[in-house]
């Protein structure tokens, strides 16, 4: 092959998400960002959605600004009215839903099992569980409609092994594991592929509010990677366009630990 054919090949190889409707939660800031900016540059219309629209509006016009297609929906996790609403918008905008990336998470206030108060652990059961729950379950009716299509949820490496220092949070998260699984068996036949991605230390905001907490947590956590570093954002979001896509067409049930090998 010369090197002008090689160009062209390259130039004109599709993006791994072209043509496709995306929704992404917590779409304002650290790996949800970065998947819009990504999913946007792989050739999906990209719905950003997270409780304030207000806050999306930069990410939004940057993307387009690049030649994207983005909008923005508010969505309130702890609403299912609002869930339903925010999925239903994008098939109003773009007369579909082929993927979504459910990555709106809330942190518990850092401290041991027995100082997690019950306010604490109501909100981790609605936010990072019940709502993934919900959104899941519409998600799949949305994407029934165009005939198939993939979820990928945000799961944690303290979904894996005990989490002293986050207690409820560990625990939620190991439960949208488990509904992650059950999800990719009960709808595999209707061509709905469901999996989740276990993020290590990632330089996002929740990093630096937990340091702000819990002063030397940062330096802990890089010291337990044997990457030797945080990850970015970005190469977070590299592993959720991957299983949204279609060279993934194998992958089901899979949490994909993107770690650095801290848990390995």
């Amino acid at each position: 092959m010369t090197e002008t054919s090689r160009s062209t090949t390259t130039s004109t190889r599709a993006g791994l998400l072209e043509g496709k409707a995306a929704l992404i939660t917590g779409a304002s800031r650290g790996i949800g960002e970065a998947a819009a900016r990504l999913f946007a540059e792989e050739g999906a219309s990209v719905v950003l959605a997270a409780r304030g629209v207000d806050t999306l509006d930069r990410v939004v016009d940057e993307i387009r600004a690049d030649g994207g297609v983005a909008h923005a929906v508010s969505l309130d996790l702890a609403d299912s009215d609002s869930i339903r609403s925010a999925v239903a918008h994008v098939e109003d905008l773009h007369g579909r839903l082929d993927v979504a990336f459910n990555n709106a998470a809330t942190i518990q206030q850092p401290g041991p099992l027995d100082a997690t108060g019950d306010d604490d652990i109501d909100m981790q059961f609605a936010v990072n569980f019940r709502a993934q729950w919900i959104a899941m379950r519409v998600q799949a009716e949305a994407i029934r409609r165009v005939g198939a299509g993939a979820i990928v949820n945000t799961s944690s490496i303290g979904s894996r092994r005990a989490n002293p220092a986050l207690p409820a949070y560990g625990a939620m998260k190991r439960a949208l594991n488990s509904l992650t699984e059950t999800a990719a068996v009960t709808w595999a036949p209707e061509g709905i592929r469901v999996n989740g991605i276990a993020p290590g230390g990632t330089d996002t905001a929740m990093i630096d509010e937990w340091e702000d907490a819990t002063p030397g947590v940062r330096a802990g956590i890089v010291a337990s990677i044997p990457l030797g570093r945080m990850a970015a954002p970005r190469e977070i979001a590299e592993v959720a366009a991957w299983l949204l896509s279609d060279r993934a067409s194998y992958v089901t049930g899979a949490v994909v630990p993107v770690d650095g090998g801290a848990g390995a």
